[in-house]
Protein backbone atom coordinates (compact mmCIF):
# COMPACT_ATOMS: atom_id res chain seq x y z
CA UNK A 1 0.00 0.00 0.00
CA UNK A 2 1.55 3.57 -0.96
CA UNK A 3 0.33 6.65 0.87
CA UNK A 4 0.52 10.04 -1.11
CA UNK A 5 3.34 11.89 1.06
CA UNK A 6 2.16 15.42 2.26
CA UNK A 7 4.83 18.12 1.86
CA UNK A 8 4.81 21.11 4.19
CA UNK A 9 6.68 24.44 4.18
CA UNK A 10 7.94 27.45 6.04
CA UNK A 11 9.78 30.70 4.83
CA UNK A 12 12.32 28.45 3.95
CA UNK A 13 12.38 24.68 3.65
CA UNK A 14 10.35 22.24 2.39
CA UNK A 15 9.37 18.96 4.86
CA UNK A 16 7.68 16.13 5.40
CA UNK A 17 7.84 15.47 8.90
CA UNK A 18 6.24 12.19 11.09
CA UNK A 19 6.85 10.36 13.90
CA UNK A 20 5.53 6.59 14.57
CA UNK A 21 5.09 6.72 18.26
CA UNK A 22 4.26 3.09 19.90
CA UNK A 23 4.24 3.27 23.84
CA UNK A 24 3.36 -0.10 25.97
CA UNK A 25 1.51 1.10 29.27
CA UNK A 26 0.44 -1.80 30.60
CA UNK A 27 -3.28 -2.62 31.26
CA UNK A 28 -3.64 0.56 32.57
CA UNK A 29 -6.06 2.56 29.29
CA UNK A 30 -9.69 1.30 30.48
CA UNK A 31 -12.60 2.45 32.05
CA UNK A 32 -12.47 6.25 30.90
CA UNK A 33 -8.72 6.39 30.99
CA UNK A 34 -8.75 5.96 27.28
CA UNK A 35 -10.98 9.27 26.11
CA UNK A 36 -8.71 11.05 28.47
CA UNK A 37 -5.60 10.26 26.87
CA UNK A 38 -6.92 11.17 23.35
CA UNK A 39 -8.11 13.72 24.28
CA UNK A 40 -4.65 15.19 26.32
CA UNK A 41 -3.13 13.89 23.02
CA UNK A 42 -5.12 16.12 20.67
CA UNK A 43 -4.69 18.97 22.66
CA UNK A 44 -0.83 18.75 23.02
CA UNK A 45 -0.85 18.73 19.76
CA UNK A 46 -2.60 21.22 19.19
CA UNK A 47 -0.29 23.58 21.72
CA UNK A 48 2.46 21.53 19.68
CA UNK A 49 1.24 23.35 16.18
CA UNK A 50 1.32 19.38 15.09
CA UNK A 51 -1.25 17.25 13.26
CA UNK A 52 -2.64 13.89 14.49
CA UNK A 53 -3.02 11.69 11.63
CA UNK A 54 -3.84 8.55 13.58
CA UNK A 55 -4.45 7.59 16.85
CA UNK A 56 -5.14 4.23 18.48
CA UNK A 57 -5.62 3.31 22.03
CA UNK A 58 -5.96 -0.29 22.92
CA UNK A 59 -5.45 -1.59 26.83
CA UNK A 60 -2.01 -1.85 26.93
CA UNK A 61 -0.60 0.34 23.91
CA UNK A 62 -1.25 3.51 21.81
CA UNK A 63 -0.32 4.22 18.77
CA UNK A 64 -0.13 7.54 17.16
CA UNK A 65 1.20 8.98 13.83
CA UNK A 66 1.82 12.39 14.01
CA UNK A 67 3.03 15.00 11.71
CA UNK A 68 4.82 18.44 12.70
CA UNK A 69 7.05 21.14 11.94
CA UNK A 70 10.92 19.51 11.38
CA UNK A 71 12.41 21.93 13.84
CA UNK A 72 8.98 20.44 16.89
CA UNK A 73 10.81 17.23 17.10
CA UNK A 74 13.76 18.26 18.36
Amino acid sequence: MHTRVEYKSSRNIVFSCQYHVVRSTGQVLVHGVEKLLKRTLQEVAAVRQAELIELEVMPDHVHALVRSMASIGS
